[in-house]
């Protein structure tokens, strides 16, 4: 089966790879370079606490089941690519200032309330005004920039095509549902098509209105601080006062804003003071930090806050977006499921299914 996808960031690299695993012929035409948009631009958390707070819903689901797949992908992207992409479980804190054990508190999933003092014991750069926190051992991280560049190595490994600088201006379709991609180079034609471009994903050139769910961007500015001699980077992830702090091997990053700015990615102060000051009441050392790195990405958002994965409103035409806040969680979970439901016809999941935004039509 041939299968062309649009977009190179995680979701389109992992589900192609996956396709080719299974015996089709893939392509992914991307626009620019390969992950270099929001899979770049994340923090490379796999934070399934962090993010559902372990609601019982088909998106804490997904995110939990997606976590326990990280693993085993982790291994196998390394083992296929030849690189290290920094899988860790270094586990999380979501710290508090108030009182009070915060709903989320959960042995059922290893999650568990720590007073102040455990709290710094497990951590002594956190600011004495922190009461406690949720400490979420299972949480994890990998390295994004180093997890983009291993995923596009080990596609084209795999046998897959990957075209960049190759953007996608007009699809061609007919009673049969969706026929070829025309780029400006090129004519490619499939019995599939995967739309994975992230905040793009609605922008295809050629389509009737609303075929395509609608995805907005949601503008994410992040910096990153290096330590001055002989501090020590956190060993966790910290999480709170509306930011968080990831540690890497030689520096912290610190995210993440959120603004309905369109496509503006620009990097502006305003956002590097914010994130500055709250990160400093979490650990007022950091005022010693230097900051080495700042950059913005745009996410791709649903109406609904829910991803968008399975058939379009065209035969033949698949979207794979809407990943939000969780591009780099839901990846192998991504990728799982995208293969099944274009070869093997499964079902979508209904509250993702992307034709819940179609006038008059029921999801599934």
């Amino acid at each position: 089966m041939k299968i062309v996808i649009v977009g190179a960031g995680v979701a389109g690299l992992a589900i192609g790879w996956r396709l080719q695993q299974a015996g089709a012929s893939v392509t992914v035409l991307e626009r620019g370079q390969p992950a270099q948009a929001a899979t770049w631009a994340s923090a490379g958390m796999i934070a399934v606490a962090g993010e559902t707070k372990h609601a019982v819903s088909a998106e804490a689901g997904f995110a939990r089941h997606a976590s326990g797949l990280w693993r085993d992908f982790a291994t196998e992207i390394e083992a296929a690519s030849g690189r290290d992409i920094d899988y860790r479980r270094n586990g999380a804190l979501l710290v508090t200032e108030s009182a009070g054990i915060p709903p989320g508190s959960d042995p059922r999933h290893g999650v568990q309330w720590l007073s102040a003092e455990e709290v710094h014991r497990k951590e002594p750069m956190l600011s004495p005004d922190i009461v406690g926190a949720l400490w979420a051992p299972d949480e994890a991280q990998v390295d994004n920039r180093a997890l983009g560049n291993a995923l596009a190595i080990a596609f084209q490994r795999s046998g897959g095509g990957l075209s960049v600088n190759e953007p996608v201006v007009r699809v061609q379709h007919g009673a049969d549902g969706v026929q070829a991609l025309e780029t400006p180079f090129a004519r490619h034609e499939a019995e599939a098509f995967i739309v994975a471009a992230g905040a793009w994903s609605g922008m295809l050139g050629g389509l009737p209105p609303g075929v395509l769910p609608p995805v907005r961007p949601v503008k994410g500015e992040m910096i990153a601080v290096a330590p001055p001699a002989h501090a020590v980077i956190p060993s966790a992830v910290i999480r709170g006062g509306e930011v968080y702090l990831v540690p890497r091997r030689d520096r912290l990053l610190i995210g993440a804003t959120m603004e309905d700015a369109g496509f503006d990615s620009t990097v502006t102060q305003a956002a590097t003071d914010w994130l500055s000051r709250r990160a400093l009441r979490l650990m007022p050392d950091l005022a010693r930090w230097e900051v080495v790195e700042r950059w913005a990405g745009l996410r791709p958002a649903a109406p609904d806050g829910l991803p968008l994965l399975g058939p379009t409103g065209m035969e033949r035409l698949f979207v794979a977006s809407g990943q939000f806040r969780n591009g780099i969680l839901f990846a192998p979970a991504i990728a799982e499921h995208m293969s099944r439901l274009v070869l093997e016809h499964a079902a979508p999941i209904p509250e993702f299914d992307p034709r819940r935004f179609l006038v008059g039509t029921k999801a599934g």
